[in-house]
């Protein structure tokens, strides 16, 4: 995600043997399963999305992770402190100045492509922020931070106030929220005793949510490196289990069978807590095509190696779906800017990139990408016909 760090090194060469099940022939998936991050250009301010989600449609794309960023919605606490030029695009609500004028263009082109959307609510504004100015800093107060969620859920759940200003757009609420992102590393979450105050915040978050949409579902923070042991840190916290509907996990790692290795030991610990019905989403996958540009964590290919994992781990996926109790997969990213020799090596994440003149460059991972996704949703013709799978 943006301004991440995320320390993967330890996590990277771990390889899979004996955890991966069998190839499964014919594997498909339900609608829904196949999705991507929408980090990065895609979300930029400014920019129309409409182009790039209908791309995703042809793509196979059926969820979209979109990050709603806190920070950008209420950057100001109190009405007087924002900047006269731009008050026209805030609301009070509760006291404090909204604004969705960078959600509600990705909600609005979502709807249209019948692209479900998973947020990741994430990043406190300096007034709310523990630690002001630091981007990792967790909120001062969990009321602050719910209270921002449950405006979410009454702009954008059910029965919320963008659908009754857009009758015509399809009616598409979105009916998960995922709290926060990554909270298990210091890069996402600055302090090192993260399981009590985040169940702290999951507590405050679920009850905000659930006040406004009874069956909306509460989902993890999604945790990288050694995911199933934070999860198990999570579950020593008193009464969590009871404070989230599904299991996140990035499973980031050097070759593709470490895919299933690491989901398998996350579902291992779940079962052991007696969360064995509960579903498991991967809300970050990947690689980059970064390698001989910048050092990583050894997820780093060539662009035709970066589109042989994309293939090969959604396959693994499909195959090991029900095994696994996944609900979807979201690779990350959609589309980076990629930058020159020592840049970041998630800018090369994307199955597209975007050339420093603006042009929207497919890239041997986007193609691979979709023929995997529309084998699996049986939508291989045309890509009418994965539009047409879309809405079915």
């Amino acid at each position: 995600m943006t301004g991440r760090v995320g320390a993967l090194a330890a996590i990277a060469a771990l390889a899979a043997i004996a955890l991966v099940a069998p190839a499964a022939a014919g594997a498909r998936v339900p609608q829904g399963f196949v999705g991507v991050v929408a980090d990065g250009p895609v979300a930029e301010a400014g920019l129309d999305p409409s182009g790039e989600l209908r791309t995703m449609v042809g793509t196979g794309v059926e969820s979209v992770r979109i990050v709603f960023h806190w920070s950008d919605a209420q950057r100001y606490r109190r009405m007087e402190d924002v900047p006269a030029a731009e008050r026209p695009r805030y609301r009070e609500i509760d006291g404090v100045p909204t604004t969705f004028a960078h959600l509600d263009p990705l909600i609005a082109n979502a709807a249209r492509r019948r692209i479900r959307v998973l947020p990741v609510v994430t990043t406190a504004p300096g007034w709310a922020a523990k630690y002001p100015g630091q981007f990792a800093s967790p909120p001062a107060r969990t009321d602050t931070y719910a209270a921002f969620v449950r405006i979410l859920v009454e702009r954008y759940g059910p029965r919320g106030s963008f659908w009754r200003e857009n009758p015509k757009l399809p009616h598409r609420p979105i009916r998960a929220w995922q709290i926060w992102n990554e909270a298990n590393l210091r890069a996402s979450w600055l302090e090192k005793r993260w399981p009590g105050p985040y169940a702290e915040l999951l507590r405050a978050a679920r009850r905000a949510i659930k006040a406004t949409d009874r069956r909306a579902r509460i989902v993890l923070s999604g945790f990288a490196n050694y995911s199933w042991s934070s999860l198990a840190a999570l579950y020593r916290v008193r009464g969590a289990r009871r404070l989230f509907d599904e299991v996140a996990i990035h499973p980031y790692t050097r070759d593709v069978p470490g895919l299933a290795t690491i989901l398998g030991r996350v579902r291992h610990v779940m079962r052991r807590n007696g969360d064995r019905r509960k579903p498991m989403s991967v809300t970050e996958f990947g690689w980059t095509s970064a390698k001989g540009k910048t050092e990583g964590f050894g997820i780093e290919l060539t662009e035709r190696g970066q589109a042989r994992a994309a293939a090969r781990s959604l396959r693994l996926l499909a195959r090991n779906r029900r095994r696994l109790g996944l609900r979807s997969a979201y690779w990350y990213n959609w589309a980076g800017r990629e930058n020159p020799p020592g840049g970041s090596l998630f800018s090369y994440s994307g199955l597209r990139r975007v050339d420093p003149d603006g042009r929207w460059i497919a890239k041997p991972a986007q193609r691979a990408f979709r023929r995997t996704a529309l084998r699996l949703r049986d939508c291989r013709r045309k890509a009418a016909i994965a539009t047409r799978c879309a809405r079915r």
